[in-house]
């Protein structure tokens, strides 16, 4: 069968290889992924949660998320239905596009940022115009030229991913002044409880601009990366749009309940922030000392400029069970990415990356 013309010529996404993977390969008993930037601990508090769901487990989900809904709302203090859940916030970018995009009409990106963008771009059909970076972070006034009469989204991932990097609120604001009012502006804040204080107020950039669509995640700051779910906080117009291209029953039960309860568990959420904060500094301190260039990061990872190839010294880490990212899908070969992990996983990376570069002067 022929597929689709958009379908040739696009890459597949290729996510960080998986603990299990890397066993299995080397023969090793003991792997760390500092890769994917999930969260080190897991929500062990959500055993009775789960224990309850498995009660009901062989039902249909309730397709509104009625509960974590309701919460969100108060949370954001905003109104119900300008929420839309997503199978993780990156379902929210397929529903966006979906809904707003025609083939041979326009979207704008960053280059590089978060892949998923681009790609399901490219699967709907869309014309790319792609921006770099500028400094390691969005070129917001660059982006906001590129806007077309045909552009009808405009990625922002911020904080970035894989840069780290971030946009301040008075940023932020002066671009979507600039943006006109028929173009989607889709700002992902996967990372945004990792940004620091000047980070953009989303509600109240909400209210002033209609077409601002903004993304959140479980999967980051939660821990519930394996439960697969995010939102999306926009108008109630937008909202409705994307309601009639979501997935009926696309966010599973276990998720549900889960994402509920750790919206309480406030101690949880302050123990990984303050974890992250304090062994980022850490990162920091090792890579000076090594004499390793890093950007300064507002989430839970640090971009490494290595100067040179990353395959040799990511072979080198993943034969001693250290998984970081390598960037080569983005055209960065000379930069890799590790996730803040335990801080045991954290020292068994830096010695590690200590030792390559001692055996690399000795050659």
């Amino acid at each position: 069968m022929q597929t689709r013309k958009q379908l040739q010529g696009i890459k597949v996404y290729s996510p960080g290889k998986p603990v299990e993977e890397v066993k299995r390969e080397l023969g090793l008993t003991q792997v760390y992924k500092l890769a994917s930037n999930e969260n080190p601990f897991p929500p062990l508090f959500l055993g009775p949660v789960f224990r309850r769901e498995l009660k009901r487990v062989q039902q249909y989900p309730e397709a509104g998320c009625f509960y974590l809904r309701r919460a969100l709302a108060k949370k954001h203090r905003i109104a119900q239905e300008q929420i839309v859940f997503g199978n993780g916030s990156d379902e929210l970018i397929v529903m966006a596009l979906r809904a707003f995009v025609s083939s041979g009409e326009e979207v704008v990106v960053a280059q590089p940022t978060f892949l998923v963008y681009e790609i399901q771009a490219a699967v709907q059909g869309a014309r790319i115009t792609r921006i770099p970076l500028s400094g390691f972070k969005y070129d917001l006034e660059a982006m906001s030229r590129a806007a077309g009469p045909r552009t009808k989204i405009i990625f922002v991932a911020n904080p970035d991913n894989p840069s780290g990097t971030y946009c301040t609120h008075r940023e932020v604001k002066k671009f979507l002044k600039m943006i006109p009012k028929n173009t989607l502006v889709f700002m992902d804040e996967a990372y945004f409880e990792f940004a620091p204080g000047d980070f953009p107020k989303t509600r109240e950039l909400l209210k002033e601009f209609p077409n601002l669509l903004c993304t959140r995640t479980f999967s980051k700051a939660y821990g519930l990366a394996g439960l697969r779910i995010g939102y999306g906080i926009m108008s109630s117009r937008i909202a409705a749009a994307l309601q009639k291209v979501r997935e009926p029953f696309n966010v599973n039960r276990l998720a549900q309940a889960a994402a509920v309860e750790a919206l309480k568990n406030k101690e949880y959420l302050k123990k990984v922030l303050t974890h992250t904060k304090k062994e980022k500094k850490y990162f920091y301190r090792q890579f000076e000392e090594l004499g390793v260039e890093f950007i300064e990061s507002a989430t839970n990872f640090v971009l490494v400029n290595w100067k040179r190839d990353t395959r040799k010294v990511y072979d080198f880490l993943l034969r001693r069970g250290i998984i970081v990212r390598q960037l080569q899908g983005w055209g960065w070969n000379n930069f890799f990415r590790v996730t803040v992990g335990l801080h045991k996983e954290n020292e068994k990376f830096i010695r590690e990356l200590r030792r390559f570069l001692q055996e690399e002067r000795k050659k």
